[in-house]
């Protein structure tokens, strides 16, 4: 039998690690992509699609692949501590990974991570994860790395795959919870739903759960306005588009008033979003996998063709808190999700398929 030629693979890992691109290591589990960023100032990765985004963008700064080598990159949260540093979920390999800013490294934070997805931080600085396969919970990691269980079912039966995670002043988690994680096995394995509907749910600080929003098919990414008196939701599916749904949040942690803020229109996939002290809603973007209603010839045979192209379509759609296009931020992979980071919390990190990408930015996160 001939042995296999790295050789490419080997060149690639060498010019990687002589630009300080951090890779998952030898244990990597997915694909390291090359990436080449604009060399030109001011970079046309970012289109403006409103002269009101111009004050956000800096001229001379380029979107940065920071670290590659994952499945399904979701999740990525911010901590300011030991020279900063994200933590990023690689979905399907079942792993929490680590980049660090002060040293460049991606490593393995937590393996296995219970199928984690959404990330994010408490008032208190610990991390919170929405395990949202076979574990089907939402955990805090304390200080001394022990795992709390906050919630794992609802009125007696098990949660469906909590997807998305948030937490307000008044220390309240406030959590998505879809089928993404138990409709399959490649992010987990496949269950039967016991919820009844896919919920909004709410941690109060005493630890009581309440189902806040039920009418949502597949609620996915969450986030709050700056002042907290809004609550946005992304709905996946039953709109028929996806959409962001915003909400009034009252004192008592109640809300109303569902009102349409974004439509992704029949190709656009929104998914997990943050949003800045502006009010602007900062959203991971890319193909749904849509199909086209008719077939086109495409080398004697009969292809459906997807709902727009994924190369017009991947990267990061930023609106502003009336839910008008203000930029599009050209990726080479979809984005899932987003954080705001670095120590002026003006650095986007941006979590797409394989990769993990960055961009410094005149804008800051709202939390």
């Amino acid at each position: 039998m001939q042995p296999i030629d790295h050789t490419p693979r080997r060149q690639f890992l060498k010019a990687a690690a002589g630009t300080g691109l951090a890779l998952a290591g030898s244990g990597a589990l997915a694909q390291a992509f090359d990436f080449k960023p604009h060399q030109r100032y001011p970079d046309p990765a970012i289109q403006i699609l409103d002269p009101g985004f111009a004050k956000y963008r800096i001229y001379s700064s380029t979107v940065e692949q920071v670290a590659t080598g994952m499945r399904w990159a979701e999740g990525p949260v911010y901590f300011p501590e030991d020279g900063g540093y994200v933590l990023v979920s690689d979905i399907p390999n079942n792993r929490i990974m680590k980049y660090s800013e002060r040293d460049g490294s991606f490593t393995e934070f937590r393996r296995p991570a219970n199928w984690a997805n959404g990330n994010t931080r408490d008032r208190q600085g610990r991390l919170l994860t929405c395990e949202h396969s076979v574990t089907r919970r939402v955990v805090r990691t304390e200080k001394n790395g022990s795992l709390t269980v906050l919630a794992d079912s609802y009125q007696g039966k098990k949660l469906n795959a909590p997807n998305d995670i948030v937490v307000k002043s008044d220390d309240s988690i406030w959590f998505t919870d879809p089928l993404f994680g138990i409709n399959g096995e490649w992010e987990g394995s496949r269950a039967q739903p016991e919820q009844a509907t896919t919920n909004v749910y709410r941690i109060a600080p005493d630890g009581k759960l309440t189902a806040v929003i039920t009418d949502l098919v597949n609620p996915n990414g969450l986030a709050f306005s700056p002042d907290e008196k809004k609550l946005y939701v992304v709905e996946w599916k039953g709109t028929p588009n996806r959409s962001i749904w915003s909400f009034d949040v009252q004192p008592d942690g109640t809300v109303s008033n569902k009102t349409k803020l974004i439509d992704a229109a029949d190709h656009g996939a929104l998914d997990g979003f943050k949003v800045d002290r502006d009010g602007n809603l900062w959203c991971g973007w890319g193909s749904n996998g849509a199909l086209q209603a008719e077939p086109v010839e495409q080398g004697g045979r009969k292809v459906y063709p997807l709902k727009g192209k994924p190369e017009d379509l991947d990267g990061v759609m930023v609106f502003n808190p009336q839910g008008k296009p203000l930029a599009h931020i050209r990726l080479p992979e979809r984005c899932a999700n987003l954080c705001f980071g670095g120590p002026k919390r003006n650095r986007l990190y941006m979590a797409s398929s394989h990769s993990l990408y960055a961009l410094y930015v005149e804008a800051y996160g709202a939390v």
